[in-house]
């Protein structure tokens, strides 16, 4: 079963896949769930609020593309993908993100690891 991703960590999870170059919503969402082998799902309703965040923030910007179907008449119009970058502004978040979260995970490992049992019985020894 997969787990919907916090709110605060997609955004660290939009920015470090976008951290490697442009990306479309769709491709997004499949290398997330590729990365975290189907355990990490960004539905589009979960994705596409996040990327209008972090585009109105300008941690990310965006441009569209014309795709045209190999299927289509010469002129007719193709359909549109947006793609997203990281901006500037976005690596330094990204980076503030990434050193916030290592911090975090470093104290919940001292709980997880067990060194904090040695430590309360020599307290009440």
């Amino acid at each position: 079963m997969a787990a919907a991703p916090k709110r605060d960590s997609t955004e660290l999870v939009v920015l470090s896949l976008l951290e490697h170059g442009p990306l479309y919503g769709y491709l997004i969402s499949k290398q997330a769930a590729t990365r975290s082998d189907g355990g990490l799902r960004l539905s589009p309703g979960v994705l596409y609020p996040i990327l209008a965040k972090l585009e109105k923030q300008g941690f990310i910007s965006a441009n569209w593309e014309e795709i045209k179907s190999d299927r289509s008449e010469d002129d007719a119009a193709g359909r549109q993908r947006k793609w997203y970058r990281l901006t500037p502004k976005g690596r330094k978040r990204l980076a503030q993100q990434v050193a916030a979260h290592k911090t975090y995970m470093a104290m919940i490992k001292a709980f997880l690891d067990g060194s904090h049992e040695k430590g309360a019985q020599g307290a009440t020894e």
